[in-house]
């Protein structure tokens, strides 16, 4: 994501439809993990939207983004942000208990070294929350434009995360409901930066969204995978 478009994502974000409905999915998982709140990191952080979901919960929460630029937007915010590379997180192994690496895989050509740092710098028994966009069959210039490399399936998810020393809790898709017409216009429309909308249109697509919260469609095809793993405790020989 380039600097003019993190710009635009900021300055939307606080009441953009997809952006809020991604930050209650966070704090809702924040919520299930039960117990106090620690020490978190949110990888590929960009401004630090969702860095604040978890420093509202209590979480003693760091923003890590490769552009020098997100970091300074997310410090001017508040946030405790710093510069790095999600294959090589300058973060020291084992010392977090949460961490989230929400739509930033399907940037990165070597996923797995990602993947692997993630789990690198959990504590044993710490969690982490990912989500990447789905199914190829979706792929389109506006994957291009935001500078994806892939789109995962859900066996493709599993087996990096798994591949990655984490063991799977659960995944779920996200968007089911717009997919048809987030393919369609994808398919059918030149790519766009994020802009603000109609603050009607924004209001249809947020209550269209918010019905997957207790519709069962979690398990059907939708635009983005999310997926909860936790790196397991250690074991005495």
């Amino acid at each position: 994501m380039d600097t003019v478009e993190i710009q635009r994502v900021v300055a939307i974000e606080d009441d953009n439809w997809w952006y809020r409905e991604r930050r209650a999915i966070i704090a809702r998982e924040l919520r299930r993990l039960g117990g106090p709140p620690g020490r978190a990191a949110d990888i590929g952080a960009a401004g630090g939207g969702n860095t604040r979901v978890l420093v509202e919960h209590g979480w003693e929460a760091i923003a890590i983004d490769a552009s020098p630029e997100a970091v300074e937007l997310a410090k001017r915010r508040g946030i405790d942000a710093y510069h790095g590379d999600a294959c090589y997180l300058p973060l020291s192994t084992g010392d977090f208990d949460f961490v989230m690496a929400l739509d930033v895989l399907q940037h990165i050509p070597d996923d797995q070294t990602a993947a692997g740092e993630l789990a690198r710098v959990l504590r044993p028994g710490g969690v982490a929350l990912i989500s990447v966009p789905c199914d190829l069959s979706l792929w389109s210039a506006h994957d291009v434009a935001l500078g994806h490399v892939r789109r995962y399936s859900r066996e493709s998810l599993a087996a990096l995360i798994e591949g990655a020393g984490l063991q799977l809790d659960r995944m779920w898709s996200w968007n089911v409901l717009l997919r048809p017409v987030v393919k369609w216009r994808r398919h059918r429309s030149a790519p766009q930066g994020a802009g603000r909308l109609n603050p009607v249109v924004n209001a249809g697509l947020r209550a269209v969204v918010m019905l997957e919260r207790y519709l069962p469609v979690r398990s059907l095809p939708g635009v983005t995978l999310f997926a909860r793993a936790h790196r397991p405790e250690l074991t005495s020989s």
